[in-house]
């Protein structure tokens, strides 16, 4: 019996050939079957954000308006992410002390910062030497709200409206102490533009954080513009009265105080705000985490309806329309600085 092996005729070379060409193609494969397999462990291992608590610093003493916004949004993040989110006061130098630990800290996520106008928008003309930018060290995240200055008085001051309050000032040359929390600040800032746009003279009293306030319930000074949240419940208990606020339009928590801009000072605007910062490099999937669930957790009616009752307007919005906001207050901020002659001790 002949049996027929005709492959057998074919030159060597060719069979060789074939050969390899088997052996590249199964190759090809195993290797892209061994790549799908480690991206596929890899991704499997890599754990969703966060997954372990996030330190929140807070660059100002507890009980202020950043403490208190940052507090409400941290819980409700803490809820959202089953992560605590940490509070963490670090105050000092205006808020610098804070801000540069931020900057210098690791860019994963675990630790970010919520800033307002003073250490971002006003620190970098009034400290001369500031060792870090804010405005490139940091990346914005989001914008939690504006909180309104309400310029405020003692009840011994018998000015009701902002007239009264211009016309007892240029009546007491000399004698009327104004409080800020510190040279530089919005507050400090948004009393003297008051002075120069109006015409009357008053010493300024910088103090460390909310002890302004309490130097102003006492009477041992007698006008301040302060946070809305920050004196809320002493204007409803009678121990302060509303004068004015210094944003461009009425705040919702209080929308029966006119504006300083709407009583003759047209482009008056000097009010605080606040929001989510991470250090330069953190991955852009962490910030865009960030931004969605803080967007979401301002927009819960019952959330957006606290903080309009403690004072504060809910904005929200984008990376890239904080990072635009931002870099328009630094260049308000740097004018007014550099007209007052303020600079930091």
């Amino acid at each position: 019996m002949k049996t027929t092996l005709s492959h057998l005729n074919k030159p060597l070379g060719g069979r060789l050939s074939s050969l390899w060409a088997q052996t590249r193609r199964h190759g090809a494969r195993c290797v892209a079957a061994l790549l799908l397999g480690a991206v596929g462990a890899a991704s499997a291992q890599a754990p969703a954000y966060p997954a372990k608590p996030v330190r929140v610093v807070v660059a100002f003493t507890a009980g202020g308006t950043t403490d208190i916004l940052t507090r409400l949004v941290s819980q409700q993040l803490s809820e959202r992410f089953k992560q605590q989110f940490v509070v963490d006061n670090k105050p000092g130098a205006g808020g610098n002390i804070g801000t540069e630990m931020v900057v210098r800290s690791a860019p994963d996520g675990y630790t970010l910062i919520v800033n307002s106008v003073g250490p971002i928008a006003v620190n970098p003309t009034l400290y001369k030497n500031l060792p870090y930018n804010p405005l490139s060290d940091l990346v914005p995240v989001v914008q939690i709200a504006e909180v309104p200055n309400v310029l405020v008085v003692h009840p011994s001051v018998s000015a009701k409206t902002v007239e009264e309050f211009i016309a007892y000032a240029k009546a007491n040359p000399g004698k009327l102490n104004y409080g800020s929390t510190g040279i530089g600040t919005s507050s400090h800032l948004s009393s003297y533009m008051m002075g120069q746009r109006a015409g009357f003279e008053a010493t300024h009293v910088p103090y460390k954080g909310a002890d302004a306030l309490r130097d102003l319930l006492a009477g041992r000074i007698q006008f301040m513009f302060a946070t809305i949240p920050s004196v809320m419940a002493h204007i409803q208990a009678g121990k302060l009265r509303p004068i004015a606020v210094s944003s461009a339009k009425r705040s919702r928590s209080m929308a029966e105080v006119p504006t300083v801009a709407e009583k003759g000072f047209p482009g008056f605007e000097a009010g605080s705000w606040f929001g989510f910062f991470a250090p330069k490099g953190t991955p852009e999937s962490v910030i865009l985490a960030l931004n969605k669930s803080v967007n979401e957790v301002i927009s819960v009616p019952a959330i957006e309806q606290q903080m309009i009752r403690e004072g504060a307007d809910p904005i929200g919005g984008t990376p890239a329309q904080f990072g635009q906001f931002v870099q328009r207050e630094f260049e308000k901020w740097k004018v007014i600085v550099l007209e007052s002659g303020a600079r930091a001790e």
